[in-house]
């Protein structure tokens, strides 16, 4: 049981609504976890297919290719495809800890704008890239706008 404590020293009981206000906090601070939740589902998917392989990382689709005895792990042992995998979360997390100054000073509404822009055009680049450099660059982008969307969400400076 959750009792709260009053400035008169007495105590009441907690009601513990669900209000609109408090599922809609829920929600937008859930949308954190959601968005890494969602780009691994997406980067395992795509980096497991041929088109994509093929053109980005070809050591890798060639080892898929010759050797269906081996285990996918041995496959897709790649630095590479490693940093193209990890250059998102990396980046997410250095800049959530500078997300974090930004909205001390500057408010919740440039923050989500400075990440909102910084994941729109990681997406463009990562939609245009002709070589693994522009789609790791995009990565990075994204992991930048991925940081400062978690870290506004639960900011408790605001």
């Amino acid at each position: 049981m959750v009792v709260g404590v009053g400035s008169s020293g007495s105590s009441k009981e907690y009601s513990g609504k669900m209000t609109p206000f408090v599922l809609f906090a829920c929600m937008v601070a859930a949308t954190g976890g959601l968005i890494f939740g969602y780009d691994i589902g997406i980067s395992g998917g795509v980096t497991s297919m041929g088109p994509f392989l093929e053109k980005f990382f070809p050591e890798v689709y060639r080892r898929m290719q010759e050797d269906s005895t081996r285990s996918n792990y041995c496959k897709f042992d790649s630095e590479l495809l490693t940093s193209f995998t990890s250059s998102l979360y990396i980046a997410g997390l250095v800049s959530s800890f500078f997300a974090s100054s930004v909205t001390r000073v500057c408010g919740r509404k440039p923050s989500i704008l400075i990440g909102g822009a910084a994941f729109l055009a990681g997406s463009a680049l990562g939609g245009a890239a002709m070589n693994i450099y522009m789609l790791i660059f995009g990565r990075v982008l994204l992991g930048i706008g991925v940081g400062f969307a978690n870290q506004v969400t639960d900011d408790p400076y605001d």
